[in-house]
């Protein structure tokens, strides 16, 4: 629980105890403890509104709490990495890393190593390049460089995976594994990506009013915070009911005649009174577990191939985003689609969602044919479709005081209470709403709409852990076709029966999950093999399934039996590189640290590529 450890007090970094924070009548946390202390890597989550982000402000000395006190110990330096990335637009990515520099004391050969070892590691090619060229994902990898210029002691980060894809979401994993002199004596950092919490945390903090004190923490990995969490509440549910039969008795007992009334002891009768709040309290904080509403609506069409697409290619210049692709929707088809930023993900979704319509973007080439009347309904990453002038109200219920929902109408009070809106918010215009807020908007009008093909343009931007957790749910039940864009890896794995991988030379491929579609692009032209299973997820019967099994070739059986040793020997270097990346010697060079991490990044690809390769051999062995 929010409680701080006094045997552990004189090893903080930094800290806080009792701290409160409300913003007019809306309090955001009450009593709320922690600290954190070296090797501390701490993943903080809790339902929007919680108050994550104005806590790490607050930790970070930008904002200040109603009650409290807050700790940072002596010459303790911490960097914090906002949501928002704010650069000077018009100057290169390396002057805005010597930018956060100028209020240290460092000569100009300490600055020029941090900035260009920071810049390597962040895989930037062109340091000269002016910031508002970048994109989203390279903006984020920036703003994470500059959070660690400055070698913090603690680092404090809001949402950092936001505008990173899968690959830069990888990179920083690494950055935050890596033992380098840049990396931080611990942080703590706010995520609702569960996959990457589960890889980079030793320490989970929920901050919630389900729970006393507000916070709920746990030390290990994000599946341990499940774990505990479930049994927590499951307790907590319990407790009211114990306590809820003991007010009944006592209630009882008070409601007894006068008689009885005079042996009464003192004592019992202010015991009952504290049961009765004690109950109030536990029975507060067990209501407040409210999760959103998603239920989407099918339309129960049976149609065996809802949209089939055949050979289709989209290009822009010279740019081939995808060629040759074919594409089936059935109901209960799940696909997820996968590939850097700028790949041609959004593109082809929107060209799906214009298939039968007399507008919208067409392919180059080849065909897509939909079946008579099949609805397909759009979710768009932009929210272009949202009026930001719009009242919260109109916004839910665009006709009127109601809306029609599963053959029934709803009020738009109770429609609002569905995504966790108070009345009071009913007036409140789309601009001032936050993002989660607005992505339930969304996902409002889309249960609204019964669809055949649900197309969804990262829907996970934004949601908290709990609304993802109700999304897979509907999502899993929803009976028609599901194509998904995210770079929640969780949900992917969990949903996605297929995943459609795109790579920068405009190839496609089918794969099974998101780390064979990794060992595809970093095998090379060698591991296109693994992708050509298009025909196996897709079901087609081709050449390649009818071949009777066979033996492999003398070259690919010699391969084959040196394969095992080749891995062995590159996994004895990745150790070795591991260890020297640990080596003070190493840690206090930036060129030697940024070579060394180099070498390690190529024996990984090397290990994912002898890996990709042994698996093909072997399925050619199986046949």
């Amino acid at each position: 629980m929010a409680t701080v450890d006094p045997g552990r007090i004189m090893s903080q970094l930094l800290s806080c105890q009792d701290i409160t924070k409300a913003f007019g009548i809306q309090t955001l946390f009450t009593g709320v403890s922690l600290g954190i202390h070296s090797g501390d890597r701490i993943g903080l989550i809790g339902p929007n509104g919680a108050g994550k982000s104005t806590l790490l402000k607050i930790l970070c000395g930008l904002e200040s709490p109603d009650s409290g006190r807050i700790f940072v110990k002596k010459h303790v330096r911490v960097s914090y990495l906002p949501q928002s990335d704010i650069f000077a637009e018009d100057r290169s990515v390396a002057d805005n890393l010597y930018d956060a520099l100028k209020d240290l004391d460092l000569d100009e050969t300490e600055q020029y190593n941090r900035v260009h070892t920071l810049l390597s590691l962040g895989e930037f090619r062109d340091t000269d390049q002016p910031v508002q060229l970048l994109s989203g994902g390279w903006r984020k990898r920036l703003a994470i460089c500059r959070a660690l210029v400055v070698h913090p002691d603690v680092l404090v980060m809001d949402e950092p995976t936001n505008h990173l894809d899968i690959q830069g979401i990888l990179w920083l994993e690494k950055m935050l594994q890596a033992r380098l002199p840049e990396s931080p004596v611990a942080w703590i950092m706010v995520s609702h990506d569960r996959r990457f919490l589960e890889n980079t945390v030793n320490r989970v903090i929920e901050l919630s009013a389900v729970y006393p004190g507000g916070s709920f923490q746990v030390n290990g990995r994000y599946s341990d915070f499940v774990l505990k969490r479930e049994t927590f509440l499951d307790q907590q549910q319990a407790r009211e009911e114990r306590l809820a039969n003991k007010v009944r008795r006592e209630t009882e007992w008070l409601r007894r005649g006068p008689k009885a009334r005079t042996t009464k002891a003192r004592y019992r009768i202010d015991e009952a009174h504290r049961l009765q709040e004690e109950l109030g309290r536990v029975r507060t904080r067990n209501r407040m577990t409210d999760n959103v509403e998603i239920a989407f609506d099918a339309t129960g069409r049976k149609t065996k191939k809802l949209l089939v697409a055949r050979k289709i290619s989209k290009s822009y210049g010279d740019n081939t985003l995808f060629c040759d692709l074919d594409l089936t929707l059935s109901p209960g088809t799940r696909i997820g689609l996968l590939g850097p930023n700028g790949c041609g993900k959004s593109t082809l979704m929107q060209i799906l969602a214009a298939a039968g319509k007399d507008s919208g973007p067409r392919p180059d080439s080849g065909e897509i044919r939909v079946a008579d009347g099949v609805q397909i309904v759009s979710f768009d990453q932009k929210r272009e479709q949202l009026d930001q002038t719009l009242t919260l109200k109109r916004a839910l219920a665009p006709d009127g005081d109601s809306v029609i929902y599963q053959g029934r109408s709803l009020h738009v009070v109770s429609w609002a209470k569905k995504f966790l809106f108070n009345t009071d918010q009913l007036e409140t215009p789309v601009s001032r709403l936050s993002g989660g807020e607005q992505a339930r908007i969304l996902i409002a009008n889309l249960m609204r709409t019964p669809a055949d093909i649900l197309l969804l343009d990262e829907p996970t931007n934004d949601l908290d852990i709990p609304s993802l957790d109700v999304l897979e749910e509907s999502l899993q039940e929803f009976g028609g076709a599901v194509v998904l864009v995210t770079h929640d890896r969780f949900l992917l794995e969990r949903l996605c029966d297929r995943l459609l991988g795109f790579d920068p030379r405009g190839t496609t491929g089918w794969f099974a999950d998101c780390d064979q579609w990794l060992r595809h692009l970093s095998g090379g032209e060698k591991s296109r093999t693994a992708a050509a299973r298009t025909d196996k997820y897709a079901g087609r019967e081709t050449k390649a399934r009818k071949k009777k099994p066979g033996k492999l070739s003398y070259m690919d059986q010699r391969e084959y039996d040196q394969m095992e040793e080749k891995i062995m020997t590159a996994e004895t270097e990745q150790e070795k590189l591991r260890l020297q990346m640990e080596d003070p010697v190493t840690a206090s060079d930036p060129a030697l640290a940024a070579e060394c991490w180099e070498k390690l990044q190529r024996i990984e690809e090397e290990i994912s590529r002898l890996y990709a390769r042994w698996e093909e051999l072997e399925e050619k062995r199986q046949g």
